[in-house]
């Protein structure tokens, strides 16, 4: 099964919530419609600008892990490498 490490934010350089999970479609729903009250909930993080996908979710998530390690910046830059305009994918 493969999984996707992703983040999502509230506006084009606004608060960055990275995450992981092998069903990307259905947890951007659950984080635009608040399924679970939690960070993206009390930040109002509604928008998918970024994500990767690999062979399978431990992959993902050893992704997930070494991208919440890196400076805002950096993610940053890695999001306009792929949405540079920080549109909602």
């Amino acid at each position: 099964m493969s999984g996707f490490a992703y983040m999502m934010s509230d506006r084009p350089r606004g608060v960055i919530y990275i995450g992981v999970t092998s069903d990307l479609r259905n947890r951007v729903w659950e984080h635009r419609n608040e399924v679970h009250q939690g960070f993206t909930a009390k930040y109002n993080v509604k928008n998918l600008v970024w994500f990767e996908r690999h062979p399978n979710i431990v992959l993902a998530i050893q992704r997930e892990k070494s991208l919440k390690r890196y400076r805002r910046e950096w993610k940053a830059s890695l999001i306009k490498g792929l949405n540079p305009t920080w549109l909602d994918l």
